[in-house]
């Protein structure tokens, strides 16, 4: 299949060179250039958008709508074209696009994704995707590429969007779980490890809590997921949860809890680092000192 990517992050470039791998043939266009074994990079999104099926991995609603959107590219698109968005995006934008590729007669698919790089590296990403039955079935193949398992979102494209900011949400509050499930059992004299271990092997044995976890136990919050965008994911929740005409009380309070741990100048480090707050009351005013040190 000729396959057109727009956008090389950490999460793109593995798709990328995971199609490409597979035999597809792949161009790429990306904001600040690179290149990606296998691939020929492009000089616009424009030139991307000349194939069979196009996704596009940039950020969030503001990125696509400045490189697509606002330059009127959807209109130069190739004839059949399915366009696939794999970003996080805002179920109200998600929505938007769907109005404006019907407009351009271009066949659109949500397909956000979930799994960190190295997840993607391996081809083993869960992908949620929403759209026409028609579209679906035409890019399967190069979605069953990039991941273990592809979930059918149903024919109304935001569906899928408004699954992947629900997972997120909850994986936010599953970190802001554990931290606090530790100032109750380090108290008391049980160390966070041995906790761990109990949660990881009776109530809570998923991904989420393995991997956070393990950086709660080691107190390392290296890059991975930024809080930045974690904080991004949860204002999407937020906004979703606003548009239903609903309050969620536990959202509000772990929207709160990352907005601090970005605040606290933590944004570019993993989304756990907002356990460092919930653990040491004194964790914000210290990186606040060290951000201004800097």
């Amino acid at each position: 299949m000729d396959i057109g990517m727009i956008g090389l992050g950490a999460m793109g470039r593995a798709m990328a060179l995971n199609l490409a791998q597979a035999g597809h043939t792949v161009k790429a266009w990306n904001r600040s250039g690179g290149s990606v074994e296998g691939v020929t990079m492009v000089a616009s999104p424009a030139d991307a958008l000349q194939s069979d099926t196009v996704l596009t991995t940039l950020s969030d609603d503001s990125v696509i709508r400045s490189v697509l959107l606002e330059p009127g590219v959807l209109k130069h698109a190739k004839q059949g074209l399915v366009h696939v968005v794999t970003s996080t995006i805002s179920v109200a934008f998600a929505r938007e696009l769907v109005v404006l590729h019907e407009a351009a007669g271009i066949d659109y698919v949500s397909a956000p994704i979930l799994g960190r790089p190295d997840v993607a590296a391996k081809g083993e990403l869960n992908v949620l995707a929403g759209g026409a039955p028609h579209a679906l079935t035409k890019v399967r193949p190069l979605l069953d590429v990039i991941s273990k398992r592809v979930w059918d979102m149903g024919a109304d494209a935001p569906a899928a969007n408004a699954a992947k900011i629900a997972c997120n949400m909850m994986i936010a509050m599953a970190i802001e779980a554990m931290p606090e499930a530790v100032v109750l059992t380090e108290a008391n004299g049980l160390s966070r490890e041995h906790f761990f271990e109990l949660i990881l092997n009776t109530l809570f044995g998923s991904r989420s809590y393995q991997v956070y976890s393990a950086n709660i136990a080691a107190g390392q919050y290296e890059a991975g997921f930024k809080a930045s965008l974690g904080l991004k994911d949860l204002r999407l929740a937020s906004e979703a949860a606003g548009q239903a005409g609903r309050s969620l009380p536990l959202l509000a309070a772990v929207h709160g809890q990352m907005a601090a741990t970005v605040e606290a100048g933590m944004g570019d480090r993993d989304w756990s680092a907002m356990a460092a707050l919930t653990i040491d009351p004194n964790a914000k005013r210290r990186s606040i000192v060290r951000s201004s040190l800097s």
